[in-house]
């Protein structure tokens, strides 16, 4: 499937995993991917608006499995939108590669389609939010990776049905 440029430059490149068409209604989840922890965002069911989940602890493969499959069925997921770790030039990164594993390892676990987002700066953006709030440094690092799933979700609720593939961002 070739993606047409979007509205918003952080999202691009739907990649239907499994040969899956992507569901255009129902609750998606945003995902910023961790090897420790996963930051987990959900949006209501028309796709308006989205709210930070939680940050889920890794538990191992088997562990992990069960979790996103009692998610997608508790929730109604229909699609998961994974951030992509992605330079400022445009060029994937090791942890591109280790965000992309984990999208298509989700995909065969819950038989869902995943699209990749571009989440550059999605982290730092959520540091500087929580460090607005006033919050110790505990309560900022519990809340980031779940607000950088939001900001993840949003970028793909913003950005309509037809993503661009990522560039520099000088261009």
């Amino acid at each position: 499937m070739r993606a047409r440029p979007s509205r918003n430059p952080l999202l691009f490149a739907i990649v239907a995993s499994m040969d899956q068409n992507i569901p255009t209604t129902g609750r998606v989840a945003g995902i910023d991917f961790g090897t420790k922890r996963i930051g987990v965002a959900i949006c209501d069911s028309r796709r308006t608006l989205a709210s930070p989940y939680l940050n889920y602890d890794r538990r191992g493969p088997e562990g992990d499995a069960k979790w996103f499959r009692n998610f997608v069925a508790e929730e109604q997921v229909v699609l998961f939108a994974v951030g992509l770790p992605i330079h400022t030039s445009g060029h994937e990164s090791q942890k591109s590669g280790e965000a992309r594993e984990f999208g298509k390892w989700l995909a065969e676990t819950t038989r869902l389609p995943v699209i990749f987002v571009d989440e550059r700066f999605t982290s730092k953006q959520a540091e500087e939010i929580l460090q607005a709030a006033n919050l110790t440094s505990k309560r900022r690092k519990a809340r980031r990776d779940m607000l950088a799933a939001q900001m993840i979700l949003q970028a793909f609720l913003e950005s309509g049905p037809s993503p661009a593939e990522p560039g520099a961002l000088d261009d």
